[in-house]
């Protein structure tokens, strides 16, 4: 006896909240009817293990997602005054980013394609990826005094130089006034000391052996204070605490290696990690490291020139010739992104800070177990990708057999993509007529 799919009443599907959900058809029923329609005796596949489907399932449904199934996924932000938001957690590929104005419509943003957020490498006034100082040697002493301040050297960097003991590491760093001029004094973790009298340049680098970044902001902060076993330094006033951002890392002595500023809160600075040590009137470095090149600073600072370059500027006017091959894509003022796919950010032109913007995105429906949808147009394409991927898979299936099945699974797709395109002839025809207009010059 046959049953309908529907289950419950109509009053029970109007008093919920999953409208719609008849046009899909879960992975687990099409696993389920897979089993029971193609594999047994006498049957295309005789045996096979339900793993084997389930993985092929999956694979054809994440394929099916990327250009055929319709993405329904979204996502709309207030542009901060940082100009980046991070890439969905289920994102796999962008349809189209917009914003929206007042009244509710999108403008579309069109990709940067000429710029980018690049690691920034510290150098030297010679241009070599090294960060050096002039230090103060005396003998027997593991306490270096350095030629000026230097914000951006932190506990844990190697430093290296002609008479310093091979590994030494900056244990602490300290910074004092002399003479009216801040000077930066390290001490090393050699409790013997150096073994010579003098000065010499000194080299420091990463303990583990990549190039440092730029330091994008450093800082000396005096007179701190905080409790061993505790993650709180007090500031000297609100106003010192101020210059610390949240992300900095702590250079001290009494803070381990990686210690991070994790919340600045009047004068209190809460870290990541607790103080080994109570420390009194004590200065530490903060650091942030650059991961903000200077090409990203300059693209967000300053409005792109392309966002000027639209029709309706009389700017261009008065140069004659000057709009002669002028690209279409920079011919608007609705801003411009690129996508930084190492640090899984989206970055804004300056335009577009504090607009509403709407980015819509292609998942491969794997992300929840409620995700895992096909919907009823695709479902036969479902199938023939599973038959064929298991058939690949196995050893001694003719040649002939698996072609077949591999022009059904294109036709069966190419039918599925057809159907979801949702081609309407009514609203075909009204497009249409526009084109009937005739234009006059």
């Amino acid at each position: 006896m046959a049953h309908g799919l529907l289950t419950g009443t109509e009053q029970s599907y109007y008093s919920g909240n999953s409208f719609g959900g008849y046009q899909f058809t879960s992975l687990e029923v099409i696993i389920n009817n897979f089993m029971a329609t193609y594999v047994g005796e006498e049957k295309i596949l005789a045996r096979v293990n339900r793993a084997d489907v389930s993985f092929h399932a999956h694979r054809a449904l994440a394929e099916l997602s990327f250009d055929t199934l319709r993405s329904c996924k979204s996502q709309e932000i207030q542009v901060p005054a940082s100009l980046t938001m991070p890439l969905p957690r289920d994102y796999v590929n962008y349809v189209k980013l917009s914003w929206s104005d007042s009244s509710g419509i999108e403008h579309i943003i069109y990709p940067a394609s000429k710029t980018s957020n690049p690691k920034p490498l510290k150098q030297n006034a010679d241009g070599d990826y090294t960060l050096t100082a002039i230090g103060t040697l005396v003998n027997g002493s593991d306490t270096i005094v350095l030629d000026a301040e230097y914000t951006d050297i932190w506990v844990g960097l190697i430093v290296s130089g002609p008479n310093i003991p091979g590994g030494s590491i900056v244990e602490a760093t300290s910074t004092t006034s002399l003479a009216g001029t801040n000077i930066t004094t390290i001490t090393i973790n050699n409790p013997a000391g150096v073994t010579y009298t003098g000065t010499e340049t000194l080299t420091f680098s990463a303990a583990n052996g990549n190039l440092l970044n730029y330091q994008e902001n450093s800082l000396v902060l005096t007179g701190l204070s905080w409790t061993g076993g505790d993650n709180k330094i007090t500031a000297n006033s609100t106003a010192d605490a101020s210059t610390v951002t949240v992300g900095m890392s702590v250079s001290h002595e009494d803070f381990g290696s990686g210690t991070t500023v994790i919340d600045v809160n009047g004068s209190v600075i809460t870290t990541s990690t607790n103080a080994v040590n109570t420390g009194s009137a004590e200065n530490a470095n903060f650091i942030l490291l650059g991961e903000t090149s200077n090409t990203w600073s300059k693209y967000k600072s300053n409005t792109p020139s392309e966002n000027h370059d639209d029709y309706q500027d009389d700017t261009y006017w008065p140069n004659m010739g000057q709009r002669y091959g002028l690209d279409p894509q920079h011919a608007q003022v609705n801003g411009s992104y690129f996508i930084d796919c190492a640090s899984g950010m989206i970055h804004f032109s300056s335009n577009l800070s504090g607009k509403t913007i709407i980015l819509k995105y292609i998942s491969d429906s794997l992300g929840t177990d409620g995700e895992m949808l096909v919907h009823k147009f695709a479902e036969e394409a479902t199938y023939k990708w599973i038959l064929y991927g298991c058939l690949i898979a196995r050893i001694n299936i003719p040649e002939h057999v698996i072609q077949r099945f591999k022009k059904e699974k294109f036709a069966e797709t190419r039918k599925a993509k057809l159907r979801l395109s949702n081609i309407k002839l009514e609203e075909i025809t009204q497009i249409l007529r526009g084109k009937s207009k005739q234009l006059k010059h």
